[in-house]
């Protein structure tokens, strides 16, 4: 599951660099990003297919729900995707990439919630498989929304968690955008665990576990000296 995550404002430029898209996204670094608000993504365009940097809202609503004051779809679980009615069609037709620079787990000790940040060794941006949906109000006002993918955990988060999000490689960028890619059989396999090496986990102070804190402080390391005054309310939504 993934419900917190980091994406630092050079970071999101490198992505968008890397794959040639010019018009940066206006974004400034955020520590502690959370569902139910703006985030950046990459896709094809549903008009011209060429590559676009976007802002969508995150917890998808799907395109026939009546209304979209149901739960929010923050996660989509890679197992069920290509079968279950909210995400299925998003996955053959309307995939995206998020960058981040990391993402947040809480792991359960006693009666207290530990954080960790995931991040690559090298501390270099990577993209999560993520889908998108457009959902068209009464009105006629269309919202678009999207949800991470969720695989099985690694060696690495199986002691933490039982689920972790999909972190794509930079060579799946182009199969997961690739519009001509319809068909199941072709993109589930993408949606790989990634390995133990691939990964590391650093522990951050408590701070980060209350979702109105902001800032680099999100990410100082776990001690006794914690800024703030507790874990404070946490997210744990996941489908």
């Amino acid at each position: 599951m993934c419900t917190r995550y980091v994406l630092k404002e050079q970071h999101l430029r490198d992505v968008l660099t890397r794959l040639g898209i010019a018009a940066p996204v206006r974004f400034s670094s955020r520590y502690n990003i959370a569902p139910n608000t703006d985030i950046p993504v990459v896709r094809a365009a549903p008009r011209t297919t060429k590559l676009e940097g976007v802002t969508l809202r995150w917890g998808l609503v799907p395109s026939w729900a009546k209304t979209d004051d149901g739960p929010p779809l923050v996660n989509a679980r890679a197992d069920t995707v290509a079968t279950k009615p909210s995400f299925r069609d998003a996955l053959r037709t309307r995939r995206c990439l998020i960058p981040a620079t990391g993402f947040y787990e809480w792991e359960t000790v006693g009666r207290a919630k530990k954080p960790w940040l995931f991040r690559t060794p090298d501390e270099q941006p990577f993209c999560f498989a993520g889908l998108w949906d457009a959902w068209q109000a009464p009105d006629g006002t269309v919202r678009e929304t999207c949800a991470f993918i969720t695989g099985e955990p690694n060696d690495l988060m199986r002691p933490i968690h039982h689920r972790m999000p999909v972190m794509l490689s930079a060579a799946d960028f182009g199969p997961w955008l690739d519009p001509a890619v319809t068909q199941s059989e072709q993109l589930t396999p993408l949606l790989r665990v990634p390995s133990p090496d691939a990964v590391t986990k650093f522990a951050v102070s408590t701070y980060v576990s209350n979702v109105r804190h902001e800032g680099p402080a999100c990410l100082a390391p776990a001690g006794a000296d914690d800024p703030g005054s507790g874990p404070g309310p946490q997210l744990s939504l996941g489908f």
